[in-house]
């Protein structure tokens, strides 16, 4: 799978070995188009309702089927492999500049995408869950109502924006890790970076890394300082909860407490002994909270 010729990109790879892992998860894989944008999203099927799962900056939708198969008791989840990962189609969209800025991963973009899934599935009042990237599109989803929703859960959004403190993990990081995916490489290298892991997300990451786009991850990075969080995030409607890390840098403490003054109808759950990457480094914890949150919506519906 590989860029538009016109990208100077690398071009993004899928291995075999990746795809053949797709063989373990216990999901059918659907398409939808937003546009002239394909997007791939695994099904997890259920009577219950739908849960459209929208993953973070790097993170296809393999690597939350440790989460999402552990709420097929009480939703049917669907995790989308966000433009420019996974299986998804990146943007065809051209810089005016010349530079990669937008490219189509800004958030408005992202929601339209999300938008697509609910509609192009037949969901009906689907809830919203996002990790990190995917919460901040959750909260725009949420705020415009341009689709029902049942509900919304944001798992550690980045809170960074114009005026605020910088994101906390610099782009060099991501794209640092993402040339060791391109070059080749596997779960003992990745632990250096993300040693708190579950050996099997740690392979995952080694293998499915690499079909990230050079230039969503980017763009979407600039995005977490000059799209600003709080701008949407009054607006979100319906019933709202706001998971973040305890040790997180990304949610702080004060970043919590402005979160309950801008939406008081939100319920706000630090999660214990957990960064950013909270259901990776606590998932019996985070993945409590999640459930928690996610029956108090379905009690109300």
């Amino acid at each position: 799978m590989s860029q538009s010729p016109r990208s100077a990109a690398p071009v993004r790879c899928v291995q075999q070995s990746a795809l053949a892992d797709l063989a373990d998860v216990p999901a059918t894989s659907r398409w939808v188009r937003s546009g002239a944008t394909r997007l791939h999203v695994l099904d997890y099927g259920g009577d219950g309702p739908a849960l459209v799962v929208l993953p973070g900056i790097t993170s296809p939708a393999v690597t939350m089927d440790f989460v999402a198969r552990e709420l097929t008791d009480l939703v049917r989840p669907l995790v989308v492999d966000v433009r420019g990962r996974g299986l998804s189609d990146g943007s065809e969209e051209e810089p005016e500049d010349g530079g990669d800025d937008g490219c189509g991963y800004g958030l408005a973009a992202y929601a339209e995408d999300t938008e697509a899934v609910i509609a192009g599935l037949g969901l009906t009042r689907p809830l919203l869950f996002g990790h990190s990237m995917g919460a901040r599109i959750a909260a725009v989803v949420a705020a415009r109502s341009a689709v029902a929703l049942g509900g919304s859960v944001l798992a550690d959004p980045p809170m960074s924006g114009p005026g605020r403190d910088p994101y906390p993990t610099a782009l060099a990081a991501f794209l640092g890790q993402l040339a060791q995916a391109e070059r080749g490489t596997d779960a003992d290298e990745v632990a250096r970076s993300w040693p708190r892991w579950p050996r099997r997300e740690q392979e995952l990451r080694a293998r499915w890394l690499s079909s990230c786009d050079r230039r969503a991850i980017a763009a979407t990075h600039r995005g977490f300082e000059s799209e600003d969080f709080f701008a949407w995030w009054p607006a979100v409607t319906g019933p709202t909860t706001l998971l973040y890390g305890a040790q997180s840098a990304v949610v702080t403490a004060a970043g919590a407490a402005q979160a309950r003054a801008a939406l008081p109808s939100a319920t706000v759950t630090a999660v214990p002994d957990a960064g950013h990457m909270l259901f990776w480094d606590n998932p019996p914890a985070a993945l409590d909270a999640l459930r928690a949150a996610l029956r108090r919506m379905l009690a109300r519906t």
